[in-house]
């Protein structure tokens, strides 16, 4: 049940063709009232082929736990998805696996897990900038990660296939 003088509406459209659409919503009550003299318009964009776009750690810097924060394109979700955190050396110090993230979906994800800035073995790593790469897969094949600088900004900080975020105490 919905509060007064609100409603839902669920639109699944199929849309085969990549591209960028624009979606415009008018609206009237039973009485035939208007809901505004503007219209709702909201642009977004298809990708059918599945990509990673949009890689962040959030908050960064950091001092406790820091997110994964990321955009899955196509139709399939990975089946394997690995962070790896290093060193500036290029040390591996933590691997997170694909079943640690939390549920993840074709979209806009943020994982239920946050990094606490611990190494494999559970030890506290000094401060300082650390680098991380996202790897995935649908079953063997690559995923590749598409900069998305043009559209929403984030992928300016994440060059040449690495993050880098920055842990403070």
């Amino acid at each position: 049940m919905l509060p007064k003088n609100s409603c839902r509406l669920n639109y699944t459209p199929t849309l085969l063709t990549d591209g960028v659409y624009t979606l415009v919503v008018q609206a009237k009550d039973r009485s035939n009232n208007s809901s505004g003299s503007l219209n709702y318009q909201i642009n977004f964009e298809v990708i059918n082929r599945a990509t990673i776009t949009d890689v962040m750690n959030y908050p960064n810097p950091f001092s406790t736990a820091t997110h994964f924060v990321f955009t899955i394109t196509g139709s399939e979700v990975p089946t394997m998805f690995r962070i790896q955190i290093m060193t500036i050396t290029g040390k591996m110090v933590r691997e997170i696996e694909r079943d640690e993230l939390g549920p993840l979906h074709i979209g806009r994800n943020i994982t239920e897990y946050a990094w606490d800035g611990r190494d494999q073995f559970g030890d506290r790593l000094a401060n300082g900038v650390y680098f991380y790469r996202v790897l995935t897969k649908i079953g063997s094949e690559n995923i590749e990660h598409t900069d998305n600088v043009g559209t929403s900004g984030i992928d300016q900080y994440f060059k040449k296939g690495f993050g880098k975020m920055y842990l403070m105490k």
